[in-house]
């Protein structure tokens, strides 16, 4: 698989509980791909890239380390990204 949907790997990743507050999330327009706007929920996620996503603890960087067809636990899908830090260009 060489990418996935941003609202099913946002689910799958469990930055949101349903996928629908998932697609919600992506279509505000405030969620960045390598520092790019996307307001679409079927934009194309890939290994390296870089999601800026507002969340209501505040804003996460993160690196996109793996993708998944399906939603597992959440020590798993804490293997699908890393927290990158806020200092990081």
């Amino acid at each position: 698989m060489s990418h996935q949907r941003l609202d099913k790997w946002l689910w799958c990743a469990r930055f949101a509980s349903t996928r629908a507050s998932c697609a919600e999330m992506a279509a505000s327009g405030l969620l960045r791909i390598n520092r790019q706007p996307t307001g679409k929920a079927h934009a194309k996620v890939r290994v390296g890239d870089v999601l800026t996503l507002p969340l209501y603890r505040g804003v996460r960087v993160v690196e996109v380390l793996g993708l998944t067809e399906r939603r597992g636990s959440a020590p798993e899908a804490q293997t699908l990204y890393r927290l990158l830090p806020e200092d990081q260009p």
